[in-house]
């Protein structure tokens, strides 16, 4: 028997959830009250298709199982996960998860996609089954990045979590729970500290936005792709590790070589980072940088995943 996903709202990350839910051959139900955003949706799963085939599609996978209804109501009914993706603003988030929580029934898990929020504050207008609306957050191309960072609330068992973790590794992502809500989850807050000095640095006329990029393209970030931080300043300290990385640098730790606080977005600093994406871009379009992205990242994930820590024989491990 298929699952559902029931999708509400269908911008960017919207439609990635829709096209991640398909090619894992999910029937999936959208509600969106736009007037074109039936259109915009299935043009985004045409672009994305490719790509989700080079990946590989699951039995039965086809843009056909995506059906729009005219309700929030009618969307929710017989889902198996509804997702909620509004834009980020919180009283209109607990609005719209009131009314999910009110029309679904009492077991169904309802993840909302928030990058920033605490599920507590989402769960207060729920007084139906509050604890099953949790953070499922998930990263850009949904379609194909794998993290979704799952947050329970205040409300929130155990239970709950760990029926969402079974269906999120039903669409083929790594559910990473966290441990504790705080804003901006995990991931979010380490980009958002690399992205406050990147702002610092061509602010100050130290680079350009090709110089860090490349920065990060060319060095740190292939480390990152498959060891994360601190498996990479674990080797950083050889034989002995860690501990020997901690001693030896450590103490660069109180040398002021950072800025957390982002500087002031001027008119000029906005024109500078502008302006170097501009150039970066070299004329393309963003629909082309897309399928770019994508190439790429399918191939790649077809490289790692090779060395993910199951490949290895480390189960349980994430």
């Amino acid at each position: 028997m298929s699952q559902q996903l029931s999708v509400i709202g269908t911008g960017v990350i919207g439609n990635g959830w829709i096209a991640r839910a398909l090619a894992q051959g999910w029937d999936v139900v959208a509600f969106d009250p736009a007037p074109e955003a039936e259109a915009r949706t299935r043009a985004f799963v045409d672009n994305a298709w490719s790509s989700l085939e080079k990946l590989g599609l699951a039995d039965g996978a086809s843009p056909e199982r995506l059906r729009f209804v005219a309700s929030l109501e009618e969307a929710v009914e017989g889902a198996d996960l509804i997702q909620e993706n509004v834009p980020e603003r919180l009283e209109l988030k607990r609005e719209i998860l009131a009314a999910l929580d009110a029309a679904a029934a009492t077991e169904t898990i309802i993840g909302s996609s928030t990058s920033g929020f605490k599920p507590s504050d989402l769960q207060q207008d729920c007084a139906k089954a509050p604890g099953r609306v949790i953070v499922a957050h998930p990263f850009n191309p949904v379609y194909l990045l794998p993290l979704v960072e799952l947050v329970g609330g205040e409300a929130t068992e155990t239970a709950q979590i760990d029926a969402a973790q079974a269906l999120y590794r039903d669409l083929a992502m790594r559910p990473l729970v966290v441990r504790r809500e705080i804003e901006g989850h995990i991931a979010d807050r380490l980009m958002e500290a690399l992205w406050r000095e990147a702002l610092h640095l061509v602010n100050d006329g130290v680079a350009t936005t090709e110089e860090i990029d490349a920065a990060v393209v060319y060095g740190c970030g292939l480390r990152w792709s498959l060891m994360g931080t601190f498996l990479t300043f674990h080797l950083a300290g050889g034989e002995q590790g860690m501990r020997h990385m901690l001693e030896q640098f450590g103490p660069a730790l109180k040398l002021p070589w950072t800025k957390l606080e982002a500087p002031e977005l001027t008119d000029e600093l906005i024109d500078k980072v502008v302006e170097g994406c501009e150039h970066q871009a070299a004329g393309r379009p963003v629909a082309e940088l897309d399928r770019r992205r994508d190439d790429f990242l399918v191939e790649l994930l077809d490289l790692v995943q090779k060395y993910w820590p199951e490949a290895e024989g480390l189960e349980g491990r994430i």
